[in-house]
């Protein structure tokens, strides 16, 4: 008789802690984030602050749809099998309602094929390569930040205004790089038809052999310099351009160097009068710059780096598009982003039914060393909707759904 009470009593236990566990998972909608954390801190732990904040507020609101934001985070170690794996566990067994995320390129296009193979919605937020749209797009997938074409056109009509005819070529080896300097020299040939590319100097990603690059570049005798190196990357190349004087008299345009993350660590090293894209926080005054930045500085006493931008507006197109949707469903989700309006950091954006790419801009300027430390100046900021190709050139790129 014991034995048989005791048996009950553990059903019972069991059968309450199954009904709390529904009820939890009843009142949650959970977000499965996968991305380089371990090997892209400096953008990727002010986007995961983003991302953070934006759960608080959308919580603190209300939640959506009566359901609380539960963020769910896997490093993927910069590895596209890695991300696969750890997408696969979240879908599996932590049964994530959607997935986000993902910083490198390759990356990215690893989940945008996972995310068409397991027929799941995938926001990539960070990675820029025009293939997770185009060549490589599907109906589950959508994309957040401006894409490389997108800020490659941006840069072009500055870089034709300079009216120089003779470009080196300057990037790390991988799908971003070799997509952002063919992208480059498409738009730049067609505004400049008499433009020479006299150098291409391609390193392997986190490995640039500065030395040699800058001695290549000099060689090569350019008037101008298309960069599109990175991180650790970028500031080894510029110090060694410094030492040996590669950019005094060039003009050089270089994609993302004006971004914080990348900016602050050159501080007194900094150049004077790239051409870049980049992101400004200290002097925007839209209004809804400034409540994000308040609202930032207020619970991390940091100020904002563009990573924090996209993690916030990552989770709010998620919120976003679950109102609109009335769901979660991945079909829903999938109909209620095609067209899908939302206001961000830096106005508002659209998710375009063409492709799938959000209309979300960029800031271009010029850096300056001002007291040891690199700013944006002579900044204006370009809506991402005008530099995008037309829906009849996207349907020519764009897969089949």
């Amino acid at each position: 008789m014991k034995k048989t009470s005791s048996w009950l009593a553990t059903v019972a236990v069991l059968w309450a802690a199954a009904n709390a566990l529904t009820a939890h998972a009843q009142g949650v909608i959970k977000i499965g984030e996968v991305n380089s954390y371990k090997a892209q801190p400096a953008f990727l732990e002010p986007y995961r602050k983003g991302l953070e904040l934006a759960v608080d507020q959308v919580n603190a609101s209300g939640g959506v749809n009566g359901k609380k934001l539960e963020l769910v985070i896997r490093d993927d170690n910069g590895n596209p099998g890695d991300a696969v794996r750890a997408a696969e566990e979240l879908i599996s067994r932590e049964k994530v309602d959607v997935l986000t995320g993902t910083f490198l390129s390759h990356v990215g296009l690893a989940l945008t094929d996972f995310a068409k193979q397991r027929k799941f919605f995938f926001l990539a937020a960070e990675p820029l390569t025009d293939k997770i749209v185009w060549q490589n797009g599907n109906k589950y997938t959508y994309r957040l930040r401006p894409s490389t074409y997108m800020q490659v056109a941006m840069l072009v009509p500055e870089a034709a205004a300079l009216k120089k005819k003779r470009w080196a070529l300057v990037y790390p080896n991988y799908e971003y790089g070799q997509s952002a300097v063919a992208t480059f020299k498409e738009l730049l040939k067609a505004a400049q038809p008499d433009v020479e590319f006299v150098t291409e100097q391609a390193s392997p990603l986190g490995k640039v052999d500065s030395g040699s690059v800058v001695q290549a570049l000099a060689d090569a005798k350019p008037d101008a310099i298309f960069n599109v190196l990175f991180g650790p990357d970028l500031s080894k190349f510029v110090r060694e351009g410094n030492t040996r004087g590669l950019f005094q008299g060039r003009e050089v345009v270089s994609l993302l160097t004006g971004e914080p993350e990348y900016l602050d660590p050159l501080k007194d090293e900094t150049p004077n009068g790239w051409i870049v894209t980049g992101y400004p926080w200290y002097s925007i005054q839209t209004p809804e710059h400034k409540a994000f930045r308040s609202a930032y500085e207020a619970k991390f006493k940091d100020y904002p780096r563009l990573g924090s931008v996209v993690g916030y507006s990552a989770i709010m197109s998620l919120a976003e598009g679950m109102k609109k949707a009335k769901s979660t469903e991945t079909e829903k989700l999938v109909a209620a982003f095609k067209g899908l309006q939302l206001m961000t950091p830096f106005g508002q954006i659209t998710y375009r039914p063409e492709d799938n790419q959000s209309t979300m801009g960029g800031y271009v300027g010029r850096t300056k060393n001002e007291g040891g430390k690199g700013v944006m100046v002579n900044y204006h900021y370009l809506d991402g909707a005008k530099y995008q190709p037309s829906a009849a050139e996207v349907a020519k790129r764009r897969a089949v759904d």
